[in-house]
């Protein structure tokens, strides 16, 4: 799967009558059992303001409990073996490179600039999927995990 696809879904909300659709990976486990892998979009944007008087901006809420805010480092040849998400997830790569590969046999790099819901959690797969750094630097990511799903584990789970 080439990220780069994704970026044909996406509108950058340039003009007030144009919102922003946010092009993201998803990935997730079926009813087989088998995690996969999805170019999906997030739309629903609307102008806001962040209050103090800043003009609107493009603005989407998520739904959802906040389970942890975390910052992880991956080690250059870093290697997570086969393992199911703990908790349904935004990755958010940082800096430097890492690869997701689901049990469907899709593979996929990612760096800065893209988005990753992993929702192939332990209570719907044992087996999960493979992850781990690309080239010679390591990969810095910001995590937000939720305490429960907010959507249905389907291909487009937020209405993409």
């Amino acid at each position: 799967m080439d990220t780069t696809s994704t970026a044909a879904l996406s509108s950058d909300g340039r003009g007030h009558d144009a919102p922003p659709v946010l092009p993201f990976l998803h990935m997730w486990t079926g009813l087989d059992g088998t995690s996969r892998l999805d170019a999906s979009v997030l739309a629903g944007f609307e102008l806001q303001s962040v209050g103090g008087g800043a003009d609107p901006q493009w603005m989407r809420p998520f739904p959802g409990e906040v389970s942890a805010v975390l910052f992880a480092a991956l080690p250059v040849g870093w290697v997570g073996q086969w393992h199911p998400s703990p908790h349904p997830q935004w990755v958010v790569p940082l800096r430097g490179r890492w690869f997701l590969e689901t049990q469907d046999g899709e593979r996929v790099e990612m760096g800065p600039g893209d988005l990753h819901f992993g929702q192939d959690t332990a209570d719907r797969s044992e087996v999960g999927h493979l992850s781990g750094t690309v080239g010679d630097e390591p990969c810095l990511q910001l995590i937000i995990q939720f305490t429960a799903s907010p959507a249905a584990p389907t291909p487009h789970p937020f209405g993409g």
